[in-house]
């Protein structure tokens, strides 16, 4: 008997635990209720701080999600865009090999042979260092307008391409089977040479900076609409050229194809680019005294071209 008082003794709390008192069931209640509140508040804080944190991730560039509204803008930077960074780099990367490697193997080939043939080399340097001076130029001076299309590898294609292989291969024909040809009357050949290497370098000078002092004013293509940052530029190498560019140009590949000896090319150079530019700067001056009035026509009257019968 006493074992069963002992064991009813010690299920008391039990039964006091499943009781039906009112009070201790409320005091229960209220602790639940208590708990589902705080957690309740605790997954609102978390969520309201997620919706308010920046956890999307970048796909199309670095940018992070709080500048997408920009990002239309930005993808004419992106690789095969007008402006794409990469394609600007490659094509600067391999420019560079190019000078570096013509300048290389002009002066190695004079230093130690008496071989014609570091006119090719030289002719490599010359056309690298203009392709990238055409782009610099504009990056420097005239940003906004600067793009893939502003190192003009492929301008006036394939006429372009097709006329500098030309004056390559001849070049590597004439000077690889007659060396020593006599290329030009009265024995002048060293001094024809002398006279390109020199007209080659003014070109390039001239035209270089001709892009700077014109600026945002310059253009590689013609325009047809006069923008808001578009000037007269009459002051400076302009006082003594009237489109200093083309002169630039004009004279650097005919100076070009001297050095080269290139006989046939010069000729066929001269003419194509003569014809060129004469329509090209009628074309483009009807569209400046729109633009500009009586001011450029007396600009015109005033200043030449410097281009054999292009007044």
């Amino acid at each position: 008997m006493s074992g069963i008082s002992s064991s009813s003794s010690s299920s008391a709390p039990l039964a006091t635990g499943c009781s039906d008192d009112p009070s201790a069931h409320h005091r229960r209640h209220s602790r639940g209720q208590t708990a589902h509140i705080n957690i309740t508040a605790a997954i609102a804080s978390a969520t309201h701080h997620l919706s308010e944190a920046d956890l999307s991730l970048p796909t199309d560039s670095p940018a992070s999600a709080n500048s997408n509204s920009n990002l239309v803008d930005d993808r004419v930077y992106f690789p095969y865009q007008p402006k794409s960074l990469a394609g600007i780099a490659t094509r600067s990367f391999c420019l560079g090999i190019a000078v570096t490697i013509g300048v290389s193997a002009t002066g190695a080939t004079l230093l130690y042979t008496s071989s014609p043939l570091w006119r090719l080399p030289f002719f490599l340097a010359a056309l690298a260092t203009f392709h990238f001076l055409e782009f610099w130029t504009t990056a420097a001076y005239n940003t906004r307008a600067a793009d893939v299309k502003s190192f003009l590898l492929t301008a006036n294609w394939p006429g372009y391409a097709i006329a500098h292989g030309f004056a390559t291969l001849e070049c590597l024909l004439t000077n690889t089977f007659w060396p020593n040809r006599a290329w030009a009357p009265f024995g002048s050949g060293t001094l024809l040479c002398l006279l390109g290497l020199a007209l080659t370098v003014i070109g390039q000078v001239v035209r270089s900076v001709a892009m700077v002092q014109a600026g945002p004013s310059f253009n590689h293509l013609v325009q047809r609409q006069r923008s808001s940052a578009h000037v007269l530029v009459t002051s400076g190498i302009y006082s003594r050229f009237r489109h200093p560019s083309y002169f630039g140009f004009f004279w650097w590949a005919l100076g070009s194809q001297m050095a080269m000896g290139n006989a046939v090319s010069f000729v066929a150079y001269a003419a194509v680019l003569w014809k060129f530019f004469s329509s090209r700067i009628k074309h483009e001056e009807e569209f400046l005294v729109k633009f500009f009035g009586q001011e450029y026509v007396d600009y015109r009257r005033r200043v030449g071209t410097k281009i054999p019968f292009v007044p």
